[in-house]
């Protein structure tokens, strides 16, 4: 599930998010990469809850119409997870080789997971060492396997063979990672917001510390919209991204955009505040956002005051060559921040863990 090896074989990154199927393939070129591919399809709403596939035909019927647009022939797919079926948490444990630990992690995961040990696929990154300490810190991972295999169905379903799966955080870890140098000395804030997950990720050396998932994302201003000024799904959306419907017009939709605008940043404020306490660590320095929901007029300024430090869009496409005949750069500069799951997942190769 982890992003830290060298990568040879290229995949297809397939985000399988809430509103949509994104497809991202890229190449190795230098010290850098090319865009080959990028497809989305959208879903309806209720097609995906809280990570878990309700709709298995219209995901199948989405990613094969991404591929026959996009003539995609790549058939390696990595893809990922995330909501209440993922669990992360970074462990203290005795010092040990990692063939040692492997063979030990089920019964120290025990105590951690909320499920049946034996309803799960685990997995564990050792993170570096803090000097002179007896102990070492562990990144365990755990999915539930009845939603994995979920996802695992789908994909051969459409045709396609699934040989990484990952979650949603790190794999925007991997994304932000070629968008530009990650200050080690710096506490970064990812934040992914979807259309109904929010990924909060919190990287302190470049590494992930914390991670959690909310169920808070684009759909709640949509909804927020809708309940305050009875205006349809469709029409509700429209107007959230800042354009008129009906006769209604942004300002109208305003103070149900800033109810939701108040939940989320509290959301995330209770995450860092409880990084910061259980970690005994600063406090962020920056928050960085990706997903749809980054689009939002207005989120960007209104994160920055009420969360005190500095917030900004992430957009891992700029760092990645294009040609513009095969790629328009204004859709690409659009679109961009919606695709941090489907870069980090297509930079992953196969035979990962």
């Amino acid at each position: 599930m982890f992003s830290f090896l060298s990568r040879k074989k290229e995949l297809v990154g397939l985000d399988i998010g809430a509103s949509s199927v994104k497809a991202v393939q890229l190449k190795r070129v230098g010290k850098g990469y090319e865009l080959v591919h990028l497809g989305m399809a959208p879903l309806n709403p209720e097609t995906i809850v809280d990570g878990v596939i309700m709709d298995g035909g219209s995901v199948i019927s989405a990613i094969q119409q991404i591929y026959q647009e996009h003539r995609i022939k790549t058939k390696d797919v990595a893809v990922a997870v995330s909501g209440h079926s993922v669990i992360v948490k970074k462990i203290r444990m005795q010092p040990m080789k990692e063939e040692e630990l492997a063979e030990s992690i089920q019964w120290e995961a025990e105590q951690y997971i909320p499920f049946a040990i034996e309803d799960v696929n685990l997995d564990f990154q050792i993170l570096e060492s803090r000097g002179g300490s007896a102990e070492m810190d562990v990144l365990l991972v755990a999915v539930k396997k009845d939603v994995i295999n979920d996802y695992l169905t789908v994909i051969s379903s459409a045709g396609l063979t699934g040989q990484v799966v990952d979650v949603d955080a790190f794999a925007l870890e991997n994304a932000y990672g070629i968008s530009g140098e990650v200050p080690r000395d710096q506490i970064l804030a990812l934040i992914n917001l979807g259309a109904t997950v929010m990924n909060i990720n919190i990287l302190k050396h470049g590494v992930t510390e914390f991670t959690r998932d909310s169920a808070i994302g684009g759909n709640r201003y949509t909804e927020s919209i809708q309940k305050m000024l009875g205006l349809s799904f469709e029409q509700a959306e429209k107007l959230k991204m800042g354009t008129a419907v009906e006769g209604r017009t942004l300002a109208e939709a305003q103070p149900a955009i800033d109810m939701v605008n108040t939940e989320l940043a509290g959301e995330i404020r209770r995450s860092i505040d409880f990084f910061r306490s259980s970690s005994q660590s600063d406090s962020v320095h920056k928050v960085v956002v990706s997903g749809g929901g980054a689009r939002l007029p207005g989120l960007m300024n209104f994160l920055g005051q009420h969360l005190e430090v500095p917030v900004e869009v992430v957009n891992p496409l700029r760092a990645i060559r294009a040609d513009p005949k095969q790629f328009d750069p204004e859709y690409l500069e659009f679109v961009g921040p919606q695709l941090g799951v489907a870069v980090g997942l297509a930079l992953r190769q196969v035979g990962d863990k």
